[in-house]
């Protein structure tokens, strides 16, 4: 595997240039504890629908539900994080998805239910198999 470039105008590049696929990565947010005890994984994609907590910046500890993801930018905008322009109209501030925790998954799109279901499968056959090894 090629490693990455420790020249940050290379870094970036990267970033801005990043197909739709490597963007995903980009796009994932912690899970919380309790989802992530229950679906084995630690992080995951972000979704409209979800329901995060903001951990870091001005908005610390606010929850609420992702309005909207831009993969171009790699930010999440959430319902009730706004805030005013000088001419006064209201935009929602545009968060980048690791700064969030995610407390509730959006399970509508049976795509998302299969990733969750292969995490877990592969995660409890991981354990399984660490437990007849030691025997």
């Amino acid at each position: 595997m090629r490693s990455l470039s420790r020249k940050p105008g290379k870094q970036r590049k990267a970033l801005f240039t990043a197909s739709s696929h490597k963007r995903g990565k980009g796009l994932s947010a912690h899970l919380s504890p309790e989802l992530r005890e229950k679906h084995g994984t630690r992080s995951l994609r972000v979704k409209k629908g979800d329901t995060v907590i903001i951990m870091r910046g001005e908005y610390t500890g606010i929850e609420g539900k992702i309005m909207k993801v831009d993969p171009k930018s790699y930010r999440v905008r959430i319902e009730g994080i706004t805030r005013e322009k000088v001419d006064g109209t209201t935009i929602f501030v545009p968060i980048h998805p690791s700064k969030v925790m995610i407390k509730r998954l959006n399970l509508d799109d049976q795509w998302r239910k299969d990733v969750l279901e292969r995490k877990t499968t592969r995660i409890y056959i991981e354990k399984k198999t660490k437990t007849t090894r030691k025997k």
